[in-house]
């Protein structure tokens, strides 16, 4: 990023959790900050902050200036510039947990000059100082909601700087495309016949490698984001009993009785490291009740806007009209077709065999065939493929589309170069392609792409 950018304000914010706890931990960055914090805290030994080395750690106690009250018991960490989370000096106060003292500390930073941070603000520094790139910065925020450990190890690879890695060899690819090619728009009188050659290599190289990792996209997303799952099926088929197994807790009502689910019950399960938001619908039957017609009326809605589809069918007696009905509008959706009760028996298994989709069978009641079922649906959404270590995986669409951009703009390229059209135009191109890569990292930015990227962190991040 260059030259480290000096922020003309310090900011503070409470970077842990809210609510009551053992400790809780203040944050304070810019030119200011231990300045600001010298003033509040007393020392036990009597010296000043402003002496203290950088990543060194002290005890004492915070003092409202005003009154001099003693506010807390603490201990202070500075780290000073560049060697800290934001590049700038930082002062960590670590009290006693609790909104009302944790309120109290970081009042008084305010009123002794800090501002209060906006929602990612620290690690908008971290970025505009150089410390991270901006597809780091997206990682952080990834790493922190991350719901399952498999997607907490992407985002980790990601903060690793492995997609930037990956980013920064197609930019210098691409570069010595733009750069041989605005060499013969200032000098023509060159041999350009065979450097042409070598630029379409170049190109040609440069689209397989993001097909590649938009091709990831599409596979790897779901352990940043989830993936939306419907459990579908006719009254007392096992609907809410495979919820509650496959999240590993009683979620959802399980009686004997027809109805019992009415409206749409969901929660997110972890299945191999997948996160799914499973949502357990309404039974398919007749039924003139309108609060189980309108469950019913959402359980369509649910098929229509899932990504995965868990249709459970009762394999101890034939198939029925309602279960003909949802495997007809289930058809062509990615699904998994659930024989359950297969310790009364199994009828309905040469009926689906025609089906254009993968069936489990299982006996939900006594536990039997769920784990295959969860390995199962991993492989329907991963295709069964295990990430390397430190693989370049794109999980966020923001990346996915400057992706497409790039590669739209090479195409273009490549049909400019065959159209034999002026090589200002082909130059322009491949320039456009270097700058959508560039969004990615943020070697290339705008106000508005760093407002709806930290737009997503919390305050204190």
């Amino acid at each position: 990023m260059g030259e480290m950018i000096r922020q003309e304000h310090t900011i503070c914010a409470i970077i842990t959790p809210p609510g009551t706890g053992g400790v809780s931990v203040i944050r304070v960055s810019g030119k200011d900050a231990i300045g600001i914090a010298s003033k509040v805290f007393r020392k036990k030994s009597g010296k000043s902050l402003r002496d203290a080395k950088t990543n060194s750690i002290h005890y004492g106690h915070i003092l409202d200036p005003s009154s001099g009250e003693v506010l807390d018991e603490v201990l202070v960490s500075i780290m000073k510039s560049p060697h800290s989370y934001t590049c700038e000096d930082v002062v960590e106060i670590s009290c006693h947990g609790g909104t009302l003292i944790t309120g109290k500390i970081l009042e008084v930073f305010v009123r002794e000059g800090a501002g209060l941070a906006e929602p990612g603000e620290f690690t908008r520094r971290a970025f505009l100082n150089g410390r991270l790139d901006l597809a780091q910065a997206e990682a952080v925020i990834d790493l922190i909601n991350a719901k399952t450990e498999e997607g907490a190890r992407c985002a980790i690879w990601q903060l690793e700087g492995n997609l930037s890695s990956n980013i920064n060899e197609l930019c210098d690819c691409v570069t010595a495309a733009v750069a041989s090619l605005e060499a013969f728009i200032d000098f023509p009188e060159e041999d350009i016949d065979v450097a042409i050659h070598d630029i379409e290599g170049r190109v040609n190289s440069s689209i397989e490698s993001i097909d590649r990792l938009i091709e990831g996209y599409y596979k790897w997303r779901p352990f940043r984001d989830g993936i939306i799952t419907a459990i579908v099926g006719r009254t007392n088929v096992g609907k809410s009993s495979l919820l509650n197994a496959l999240l590993g807790e009683e979620r959802a009502i399980v009686t004997p009785y027809p109805g019992t689910t009415r409206d749409i019950v969901d929660g997110l399960a972890n299945v191999h490291g997948l996160p799914l938001r499973i949502l357990d619908t309404a039974g398919l039957r007749d039924t003139e009740d309108l609060v189980e017609g309108e469950g019913i009326r959402r359980m369509y809605k649910s098929i229509d806007s899932s990504e995965l589809v868990l249709l459970v069918i009762d394999g101890s007696e034939p198939l029925t009209e309602w279960d003909e009905e949802l495997l007809k509008r289930t058809d062509g959706k990615r699904r998994v077709i659930i024989i359950n009760k297969i310790d009364k028996g199994n009828m309905v298994q040469e009926d689906l065999d025609r089906c254009d989709a993968p069936v489990a069978c299982t006996s939900i009641i006594n536990g039997e065939g769920i784990e295959p079922l969860r390995m199962l649906i991993r492989d329907i959404v991963v295709g069964g493929e295990q990430r390397m270590a430190g693989e370049a995986v794109v999980t966020n669409l923001r990346h996915k589309n400057a992706l497409e951009h790039s590669k739209m703009e090479l195409n273009n390229f490549l049909e400019a170069l065959h159209n034999k059209l002026p090589l200002e135009i082909q130059a322009l191109h491949l320039r456009g392609s270097l700058d959508s890569l560039g969004e990615i990292t943020g070697v290339v930015t705008t106000e508005d792409i760093l407002d709806r990227v930290f737009s997503e962190f919390c305050i204190g991040k």
